[in-house]
């Protein structure tokens, strides 16, 4: 068949697909035909930077060949099978995942991607406690499925709702915009405190779970305060409360650990896991349960199943995937990385009015925009629409004409490159960044 033009495929696509998130008939779609490393092209050849890894899962960047010749293999040899059945790379990923997630983290009940891994977590922890009350947090995206929606704390559960029953949701240690300690020099940790009232006031005896993004992903990457997943692990103890880490986004080397939970040494009960677990090469995604969970599984049906579960092809691409981390040193780079990018996000900080608060962990990184530094007061308002988005909107188009994919977000946008990115690389795409930012400081108002 020949190739189609720019045009076209944007018609077909339109036509007779519906794309997500998106009123659709204003809805204008990049044709993407190729990518490699750090960058995808176009149809009509033009070139961008990924400054968004996609979704934040393309981790070890685009075309990598021994992953692409990891998911050949398989298929050649088992494409698929039911997952009553017993595999091979089935069982060497869930070695190689206990292997390199923390504590006593063990089991691993594959499922499709990063929503499902969600549901089936807090499915195995309300058959595991016999309770059904699930504590989230309001800046949270947990996945667009009933149950994970429900999770969800940001504006797109609101057209989902009522949702599933039992969940409670909490504020955030969002240290820029925190109503106990946003004024003051150091964090008082007054949030811990918020999340033991509720559970008091909920009756711990009804509380199967806590799930959290370790580090908060589309809703502004909040990376937390030194004490507090530390806190909650306490106060989960405490309260006979199963932690559950969502490490959907963070996960895999994204922030320079191999789970955001590292960085604070803290053991989850459940973590849920995708995106950078096959960095997009296939679609997978897992929920890993401690050694006591599994445990209890050993005499109690586990209640949950997918078609695909435990996919063959899925797995070979994990199992590729996690060896091209370890091969490459890329969770080492992008720490290493981090530090630069954190560094040049200061300077855009200082050189930029209109840059409030730039945050950053590893290669997972986001700037927030404001009219006003004193007042805090956002760019464009919480959960604008398309049409108040304004110089945000701006932003955005200015991104797609220069060359560089980001999400654009309310008052945010994000800089979470692939994993391989070079500094030249980064430095080249910061400089895009640099010149967008010149669009917000003319709305800032002094």
């Amino acid at each position: 068949m020949p190739n189609l033009s720019a045009a076209e495929i944007v018609r077909l696509n339109k036509e007779y697909t519906l794309f997500e998130w998106s009123a659709q008939a204003a809805f204008n779609p990049i044709p993407i035909t190729r990518a490699q490393g750090v960058f995808f092209w176009d149809a009509d050849g033009k070139r961008y930077f990924d400054f968004n890894s996609q979704l934040m899962n393309v981790n070890i960047g685009h075309g990598d060949q021994r992953v692409i010749k990891a998911i050949q293999d398989q298929a050649a040899k088992l494409a698929y099978v039911n997952p009553y059945h017993a595999t091979e790379v089935r069982g060497r990923l869930g070695e190689m995942l206990a292997e390199i997630t923390p504590g006593n983290l063990k089991k691993s009940f594959f499922t499709n991607g990063g929503a499902e891994a969600n549901e089936n977590a807090i499915k195995i922890a309300r058959l595991v406690t016999g309770k059904h009350k699930i504590i989230a947090r309001y800046r949270s995206f947990h996945g667009a499925t009933s149950g994970a929606m429900t999770l969800t704390g940001d504006p797109r559960r609101w057209p989902n709702e009522p949702g599933i029953p039992g969940v409670v949701h909490v504020l955030d240690p969002y240290r820029y915009r925190c109503r106990w300690c946003g004024d003051l020099p150091k964090c008082n940790l007054n949030c811990l405190n918020h999340v033991e009232d509720v559970i008091q006031f909920e009756g711990p005896n009804t509380i199967a779970a806590m799930i959290i993004e370790p580090v908060t992903g589309t809703n502004g990457v909040i990376v937390p305060p030194d004490g507090y997943l530390q806190g909650l692990r306490e106060l989960c103890t405490k309260y006979g409360i199963l932690l559950i880490a969502d490490e959907v986004m963070s996960g895999f080397g994204r922030t320079g650990e191999w789970f955001a939970v590292n960085h604070w040494n803290v053991t989850p009960d459940i973590m849920s896991v995708a995106k950078g677990l096959t960095s997009g090469y296939v679609a997978m995604g897992a929920t890993i349960v401690s050694e006591p969970i599994a445990q209890y599984f050993d005499d109690h049906v586990l209640w949950g199943g997918l078609t695909y579960g435990a996919h063959a092809l899925g797995c070979a691409a994990a199992i590729a995937t996690i060896n091209v981390y370890k091969e490459d040193r890329l969770i080492e780079r992008a720490k290493e990385m981090g530090k630069i990018l954190a560094q040049e996000l200061e300077k855009l900080k200082a050189k930029h009015p209109s840059v409030g608060d730039a945050r950053s962990i590893g290669l997972f990184s986001l700037v927030e925009t404001v009219r006003n530094r004193k007042t805090r007061e956002p760019m464009v308002p919480f959960n604008a629409r398309a049409d108040q988005m304004g110089p945000m909107a701006l932003v955005s188009k200015f991104f797609r004409e220069n060359g560089l994919y980001t999400f654009v977000r309310w008052n945010n946008f994000f800089v979470n490159p692939p994993l391989c990115i070079t500094k030249e690389e980064l430095l080249e795409g910061l400089a895009i960044v640099d010149r967008a930012l010149e669009i917000t400081d003319d709305s800032v108002v002094e």
